[in-house]
């Protein structure tokens, strides 16, 4: 005798089919609201705070995002405190991913005392200079 001779009919057709219940009317309502309180909750948070005071480029390497490549943007704390964020922002960059990772490997270069680069010297060259003189010799 085989092992599917011994199962009762229900078995081999399945689970019993569930029993109708009566839809909560009230469901709806509530997954609403707690969709508004998780949006709320995000909406407190730094990242999204920056995200509308703040234009989405990104502050290093000036790419610009659109709405579907937002996730790619990163806040960065300037000065390194993620606990700092002032409502106006003054503490945020928005950075992309590689120039966010680029950042804080320069900052840890530093802090190992290697790679760190020094400041350059100001630009002395005036690069137009001279161009008056130029142009009056074309009259």
């Amino acid at each position: 005798m085989h092992h599917w001779d011994k199962m009762t009919k229900s078995s081999r057709n399945g689970p019993p089919p569930k029993k109708k219940t009566t839809p909560d009317p009230d469901r709806l309502e509530r997954l609403v609201a707690e969709a508004n309180r998780a949006r709320a909750a995000r909406e407190l948070g730094y990242r999204e705070r920056a995200l509308k005071i703040l234009p989405w480029v990104c502050g290093r390497c000036a790419r610009s995002f659109e709405r579907a490549r937002l996730r790619e943007l990163t806040v960065h704390h300037r000065d390194g405190n993620h606990d700092n964020n002032p409502p106006d922002g003054s503490n945020w960059e928005l950075l992309c991913l590689y120039c966010h990772e680029n950042e804080h490997a320069r900052v840890e270069d530093a802090r190992a005392g290697g790679g760190a680069d020094k400041p350059a010297a100001p630009a002395t060259h005036k690069g137009l200079a001279g161009l008056e003189k130029l142009l009056k010799g074309k009259k």
